[in-house]
Protein backbone atom coordinates (compact mmCIF):
# COMPACT_ATOMS: atom_id res chain seq x y z
CA UNK A 1 0.00 0.00 0.00
CA UNK A 2 1.34 3.39 -0.92
CA UNK A 3 0.50 6.71 0.40
CA UNK A 4 -1.36 9.20 -2.01
CA UNK A 5 -1.32 12.56 -1.10
CA UNK A 6 -2.91 15.51 -3.45
CA UNK A 7 0.70 16.51 -4.98
CA UNK A 8 1.33 13.45 -6.22
CA UNK A 9 1.12 13.33 -10.20
CA UNK A 10 -0.88 10.35 -11.85
CA UNK A 11 -1.67 9.36 -15.25
CA UNK A 12 -4.06 6.23 -15.50
CA UNK A 13 -4.25 3.54 -18.46
CA UNK A 14 -7.20 1.44 -18.83
CA UNK A 15 -6.49 -1.53 -21.26
CA UNK A 16 -10.43 -1.10 -22.14
CA UNK A 17 -10.62 -4.96 -23.89
CA UNK A 18 -9.58 -6.15 -20.57
CA UNK A 19 -11.99 -4.76 -18.15
CA UNK A 20 -14.84 -4.86 -20.75
CA UNK A 21 -14.22 -8.76 -21.03
CA UNK A 22 -13.36 -9.23 -17.10
CA UNK A 23 -16.30 -7.54 -16.25
CA UNK A 24 -18.57 -9.24 -18.55
CA UNK A 25 -17.15 -13.02 -18.13
CA UNK A 26 -17.70 -12.28 -14.19
CA UNK A 27 -20.19 -10.23 -13.30
CA UNK A 28 -22.30 -9.68 -17.00
CA UNK A 29 -21.88 -6.45 -15.89
CA UNK A 30 -20.12 -3.44 -17.43
CA UNK A 31 -17.67 -0.89 -16.37
CA UNK A 32 -18.27 2.96 -15.06
CA UNK A 33 -15.35 4.26 -15.98
CA UNK A 34 -15.92 7.84 -14.38
CA UNK A 35 -16.54 5.97 -11.30
CA UNK A 36 -13.17 4.11 -11.80
CA UNK A 37 -11.33 7.21 -12.87
CA UNK A 38 -12.33 8.77 -9.45
CA UNK A 39 -11.46 5.63 -7.15
CA UNK A 40 -8.10 5.29 -8.71
CA UNK A 41 -6.65 9.47 -8.85
CA UNK A 42 -7.82 9.72 -5.20
CA UNK A 43 -7.90 13.41 -5.01
CA UNK A 44 -4.41 13.11 -6.68
CA UNK A 45 -2.89 15.49 -9.76
CA UNK A 46 -4.37 13.92 -12.78
CA UNK A 47 -1.71 14.22 -15.99
CA UNK A 48 -3.48 12.19 -18.22
CA UNK A 49 -5.92 9.17 -18.36
CA UNK A 50 -5.67 7.44 -21.51
CA UNK A 51 -8.31 4.40 -22.97
CA UNK A 52 -7.18 2.28 -25.27
CA UNK A 53 -9.62 0.63 -27.47
CA UNK A 54 -10.29 -1.66 -30.62
CA UNK A 55 -11.65 -0.38 -33.06
CA UNK A 56 -14.42 -3.53 -34.36
CA UNK A 57 -16.66 -1.52 -36.29
CA UNK A 58 -19.53 -3.03 -34.14
CA UNK A 59 -23.27 -1.19 -33.28
CA UNK A 60 -22.57 1.29 -30.26
CA UNK A 61 -19.10 1.14 -30.86
CA UNK A 62 -18.36 5.05 -31.04
CA UNK A 63 -21.17 6.05 -28.46
CA UNK A 64 -19.35 4.15 -25.98
CA UNK A 65 -16.07 5.20 -27.38
CA UNK A 66 -17.52 8.83 -26.09
CA UNK A 67 -18.84 7.88 -23.06
CA UNK A 68 -15.29 7.18 -22.31
CA UNK A 69 -14.17 10.66 -23.15
CA UNK A 70 -16.44 11.99 -21.22
CA UNK A 71 -15.80 10.43 -18.66
CA UNK A 72 -12.71 12.06 -18.80
CA UNK A 73 -10.03 10.08 -21.24
CA UNK A 74 -7.94 10.55 -24.00
CA UNK A 75 -9.04 7.45 -26.69
CA UNK A 76 -6.36 5.67 -28.64
CA UNK A 77 -8.29 3.56 -31.04
CA UNK A 78 -6.75 0.53 -33.32
CA UNK A 79 -8.23 -1.59 -35.73
CA UNK A 80 -9.35 -5.30 -34.94
CA UNK A 81 -7.21 -6.89 -37.40
CA UNK A 82 -8.87 -9.90 -39.12
CA UNK A 83 -6.53 -12.28 -40.70
CA UNK A 84 -6.77 -15.66 -43.23
CA UNK A 85 -8.73 -17.94 -41.70
CA UNK A 86 -10.00 -15.60 -39.90
CA UNK A 87 -8.19 -15.50 -36.55
CA UNK A 88 -8.81 -11.97 -34.67
CA UNK A 89 -6.10 -10.42 -33.39
CA UNK A 90 -6.74 -7.02 -31.44
CA UNK A 91 -4.20 -5.73 -28.09
CA UNK A 92 -2.80 -2.49 -26.99
CA UNK A 93 0.24 -4.34 -25.08
CA UNK A 94 2.97 -2.73 -26.76
CA UNK A 95 1.22 0.46 -27.19
CA UNK A 96 0.54 0.53 -23.55
CA UNK A 97 4.02 -0.22 -22.66
CA UNK A 98 5.57 2.88 -24.70
CA UNK A 99 3.45 5.54 -23.33
CA UNK A 100 3.70 4.01 -19.96
CA UNK A 101 7.98 4.57 -20.27
CA UNK A 102 7.20 7.85 -22.34
CA UNK A 103 5.09 9.05 -19.37
CA UNK A 104 6.67 7.34 -16.30
CA UNK A 105 9.49 10.99 -16.54
CA UNK A 106 6.61 13.10 -15.78
CA UNK A 107 4.27 11.27 -13.03
CA UNK A 108 4.70 9.91 -9.67
CA UNK A 109 2.77 7.06 -9.96
CA UNK A 110 1.51 5.25 -13.39
CA UNK A 111 -1.96 3.53 -12.77
CA UNK A 112 -2.22 0.41 -15.26
CA UNK A 113 -5.86 -0.61 -15.33
CA UNK A 114 -5.20 -4.41 -16.50
CA UNK A 115 -4.22 -7.62 -14.80
CA UNK A 116 -2.79 -8.42 -17.86
CA UNK A 117 0.73 -10.41 -16.82
CA UNK A 118 2.48 -9.38 -20.02
CA UNK A 119 2.63 -5.56 -18.81
CA UNK A 120 5.40 -7.30 -15.94
CA UNK A 121 8.35 -6.02 -17.08
CA UNK A 122 7.27 -2.37 -17.97
CA UNK A 123 6.20 -2.44 -14.49
CA UNK A 124 9.33 -3.39 -13.54
CA UNK A 125 11.25 -0.96 -15.87
CA UNK A 126 8.95 1.81 -14.49
CA UNK A 127 10.26 1.12 -10.52
CA UNK A 128 13.74 0.21 -11.13
CA UNK A 129 14.81 2.43 -13.96
CA UNK A 130 12.61 5.46 -13.22
CA UNK A 131 11.54 5.10 -9.67
CA UNK A 132 7.83 5.59 -11.02
CA UNK A 133 5.84 4.10 -8.57
CA UNK A 134 3.19 1.39 -10.25
CA UNK A 135 0.05 0.88 -9.07
CA UNK A 136 -2.41 -2.35 -10.92
CA UNK A 137 -6.39 -2.19 -10.82
CA UNK A 138 -7.99 -5.72 -12.16
CA UNK A 139 -10.13 -8.13 -10.90
CA UNK A 140 -8.16 -10.64 -8.82
CA UNK A 141 -9.79 -13.36 -9.96
CA UNK A 142 -8.45 -12.70 -13.80
CA UNK A 143 -5.28 -10.60 -12.79
CA UNK A 144 -2.15 -12.34 -12.76
CA UNK A 145 -0.71 -12.56 -9.30
CA UNK A 146 2.72 -12.02 -9.87
CA UNK A 147 1.77 -8.63 -11.61
CA UNK A 148 -0.41 -7.78 -9.00
CA UNK A 149 1.95 -8.90 -6.57
CA UNK A 150 4.65 -6.64 -8.11
CA UNK A 151 3.16 -4.04 -8.24
CA UNK A 152 3.40 -0.88 -5.04
CA UNK A 153 -0.29 -1.06 -5.17
CA UNK A 154 -3.15 -3.14 -6.23
CA UNK A 155 -6.97 -1.85 -6.60
CA UNK A 156 -9.37 -5.20 -7.02
CA UNK A 157 -12.21 -3.94 -8.57
CA UNK A 158 -14.19 -6.59 -7.35
CA UNK A 159 -14.46 -4.62 -3.93
CA UNK A 160 -15.85 -1.69 -5.38
CA UNK A 161 -18.34 -3.61 -7.26
CA UNK A 162 -21.13 -1.14 -5.85
CA UNK A 163 -19.90 1.80 -7.01
CA UNK A 164 -18.09 0.40 -10.46
CA UNK A 165 -19.92 -2.27 -11.94
CA UNK A 166 -23.39 -1.75 -13.44
CA UNK A 167 -25.99 -3.81 -15.71
CA UNK A 168 -27.90 -2.97 -18.53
Amino acid sequence: MIVKNPNQRVAVLVDVQNLYYSARNLYRARVSFKNLLNLLVADRTLVRAIAYVIKAGEEKEEEFFEALNAAGFEIKEKKLQIFYGGAKKGDWDIGIAMDAIRLGHKVDSIILVSGDGDYMPVVNYLQQALGCLVEIAAFRRTANKELTTMADDFTNIEDHTSSLLFRK
